[in-house]
Parts: C-alpha cells; sequence; structure tokens
C-alpha cells in the first residue's frame, strides 16, 4: 500500500530519496534527507546567512572578525601580523605566587589562604592556626 502524502523528497538532485522524517535547512528552507542537511553537502547558496564562524587568534585567542568574502586564513594572518596583542613575556608569569608565612616552609599556592584570626597567607598544609603556631588570637580553636 502506498501512501503519497507521507514524507518528502529529498531537494537533493543527485539524491531524491524519499524521507519520512525530511530535515527542513534552516538557511534555504528545503527539505533533505539526513545525508544532504549539512550546508556543504547540498551546495546551500543561503549558508552565508546562518554559518557564522567567527576564528580565534592561535597567539592571543582573541576573535578575530571576518567580513564577507574574505578568507578567514589571510584574516587571522593579518591580525596576527598587525594587531595582535600576544606577549610572550605574559607566558612567563609565575602561578604560584603566593608563599607561605610559616617559618621555615619554602611553599607556594596558587591561591591565597588567609587565616582569619592573624590574618596571614599560609600554605594548604599550615592553614589552620594550630599548624602555623598564630598569634592573631590568645586561644586558638580546635585543631582539626
Amino acid at each position: 500500500m502506498e501512501l503519497p502524502g507521507l514524507g518528502r523528497h529529498c531537494s537533493e538532485r543527485a539524491c531524491r530519496r524519499l524521507d519520512f522524517l525530511p530535515l527542513k535547512c534552516d538557511a534555504c528552507g528545503e527539505a533533505f534527507c539526513k545525508d544532504h542537511i549539512r550546508y556543504d553537502d547540498h551546495k546551500c547558496s543561503s549558508a552565508y546567512k546562518k554559518n557564522v564562524q567567527v576564528p580565534v587568534c592561535p597567539l592571543c585567542n582573541a576573535p578575530v572578525p571576518v567580513q564577507k568574502g574574505e578568507i578567514p586564513d589571510i584574516v587571522v594572518e593579518a591580525h596576527m601580523d598587525k594587531d595582535c596583542k600576544y606577549n610572550p613575556a605574559q607566558q612567563k608569569q609565575r602561578i604560584f605566587t603566593n608563599k607561605c608565612l610559616k617559618p621555615g616552609c619554602k611553599r607556594k599556592e596558587m591561591m591565597k589562604l588567609v587565616c582569619e584570626q592573624c590574618s596571614g597567607n599560609f600554605c594548604i598544609k599550615h592553614r589552620h592556626p594550630l599548624d602555623h603556631d598564630c598569634k592573631g588570637s590568645s586561644h586558638p580553636i580546635s585543631k582539626a
């Protein structure tokens, strides 16, 4: 039994497959099968309206705007030559800059771990008042 009202044929001329769950292209509005729904697969003439991609500079990680008709590789290369804010010295910045104030400890942490009683900066091992001989309060809180 044939059901002529169900499904649609793929709009790709080389395919024309009858698809019972056709997909509609959001750029050109034509119906396609699952094999031809991508803009490149059916050579969509309206893809420029929807297929907007913004390349990112590989050095400074900044988005580089590309105008219609421009080749992204050339635009990114021009950005790298002229406008790029990449600073090689920035890569050398240290992450672990918060030195522990406990005498004899040489550890450094990425984040500050400030004692609530003495307001000193300590490493994870010495962050509790009893672990760094805290002088901020007359009696330390219990050791964890």
